[in-house]
């Protein structure tokens, strides 16, 4: 049954008007020329790339480096780790409210700072009341007008969902907007699955023209276990750190406690992934088919061997099966 409310009719439209809006931030299409390098993470929600961006962070601005992260996932999550748990005002959310006010938003009121990193988080609409893809763009729209490519940083990170493709979730891809992505992933299929995602969007922009390459992969929670590392050779991407699936790293990380510093024992694997992510140039991935990636997994774990056996009409149809009255007339042989 479908409700006739007047009220739903109108706020569907608009929704459906909304995510289909194109864009109207305009992108350098052409090879970068700043020496800032604009650079996407992506990877399957709760995968760790929050946890992995906040240390990596902290480790380039310790290394001397200017740094600026921003969150581009609705949950607004990506600073947390970061600010000590502390959620900091978003760019949509304060944007709302400043303009309901007739006021400005400043800088101050969105970017944030701590250990030498600026952060911020674009935000999304609530559940229901918007695209959040289109939210992705408002917010870089918004950055635009405050003063985004007159900033002065050595590495832009944004924190990318790989689960969503939509709208502005594929922003720096399809526009060209970073230089280059990075992948995080652990050895699971679900992740290596959103990482092939990733992987089949750069080459199909590449094909369209476009500039972005995939840098390599960070294995988050890596167990020894070898699947993400026979992902990243298969589709021909480097490794650029694994970071241990670690009870100190675990404890910490639900602690917001930062460990991307020289101060403790994980200096050193994060010196290692800065460095990594500074020089590794964006290559062109050959992403695998669903087959091919059910293939870096043993048959037991994923159910590969497994046949399909297509369904017949009489097990649609279930106790309604049986012969059916036609319509259609037949003549005798004359």
């Amino acid at each position: 049954m479908t409700l006739d409310i007047p009220q739903l009719k109108d706020f569907d439209a608009r929704l459906r008007s909304e995510a289909a809006e194109e864009p109207t931030l305009e992108v350098p299409m052409g090879e970068p020329t700043k020496k800032t390098q604009i650079i996407a993470i992506y990877g399957k929600g709760g995968i760790g790339k929050s946890f992995t961006l906040a240390n990596l962070s902290h480790m380039m601005a310790e290394n001397g480096k200017r740094v600026l992260l921003i969150g581009c996932d609705p949950k607004s999550d990506t600073t947390s780790l970061l600010f000590g748990g502390k959620a900091c005002p978003t760019i949509i959310e304060t944007s709302t409210r400043k303009k309901l006010a007739g006021e400005e938003v400043k800088i101050g009121d969105v970017c944030f700072k701590r250990g030498g990193v600026f952060a911020m988080e674009l935000g999304g609409p609530e559940v229901g009341r918007g695209c959040g893809g289109r939210g992705i763009i408002h917010g870089f729209e918004l950055l635009e007008k405050l003063g985004f490519h007159d900033w002065d940083f050595d590495y832009v990170l944004l924190d990318f969902l790989g689960d969503v493709v939509c709208g502005g979730f594929g922003l720096p891809i399809a526009r060209d907007m970073a230089q280059k992505v990075i992948v995080v992933a652990s050895n699971d299929l679900q992740s290596l699955y959103v990482a092939n995602n990733v992987c089949s969007a750069v080459e199909y922009f590449r094909k369209l023209g476009g500039n972005v390459g995939v840098a390599g992969m960070v294995i988050n929670k890596d167990d020894g276990t070898g699947e993400a590392a026979a992902f990243a050779a298969a589709v021909n991407i480097p490794i650029l750190a694994s970071i241990p699936a670690d009870d100190d790293l675990r404890r910490k990380s639900a602690n917001y406690q930062i460990v991307g510093s020289h101060a403790t024992q994980w200096g050193g694997l994060f010196t290692e992934l800065a460095d990594n992510v500074a020089e590794a140039p964006p290559l062109r991935p050959k992403p695998l088919t669903p087959d091919g990636l059910l293939g870096l997994f043993d048959a037991e774990t994923t159910g590969k061997n497994f046949v399909l056996e297509p369904a017949s009409d009489a097990d649609m149809r279930g106790k309604y099966a049986g012969k059916t009255a036609s319509l259609e007339v037949v003549y005798d042989n004359v």
